[in-house]
């Protein structure tokens, strides 16, 4: 782990309740230590689905320690969310990456690689590599 902390995680989903899901259970297979800061970031700001940019920016900014934050999506317009916030270059804490995973095998991956001291480059090869799980 860097001196700057662990590598920060955002879960951005459509539905509050699936990001918030998603972040317990990647805790969850996490422990057995310190774990790495996960925020979810799900639903507009109204409660309703959606993706908000406010959210996304204010769950980044929670979970950095310095050490960058990587921020997983569940679909298609919440990626373009996180790519227009990263265009804008001041809405997101330094060192934020949008990473290509699968949302719940990829948080997984992210949580128990950042949570073991992996850095940013660490992080998104984990979460990424999650494609690549075979289930039969």
């Amino acid at each position: 782990m860097s001196a700057a902390g662990p590598v920060g995680i955002v879960l951005v989903s459509h539905s509050a309740q699936v990001a918030a899901a998603v972040a317990e259970l990647a805790r969850g297979l996490a422990a057995g230590g310190a774990t790495a800061p996960v925020a979810p970031a799900g639903g507009a700001p109204d409660g309703g689905l959606g993706t908000s940019a406010e959210l996304i920016a204010e769950a980044a900014r929670a979970v950095d320690r310095g050490a960058g934050v990587a921020v997983l999506a569940d679909l298609g317009s919440a990626v373009l969310t996180v790519k227009a916030l990263l265009a804008e270059g001041d809405e997101l804490p330094e060192r934020t990456r949008l990473v290509d995973a699968p949302f719940l095998e990829g948080a997984v991956a992210a949580v128990v690689t950042a949570s073991a001291g992996g850095d940013l480059d660490a992080v998104e090869a984990a979460a990424g590599e999650a494609y690549a799980y075979r289930r039969s």
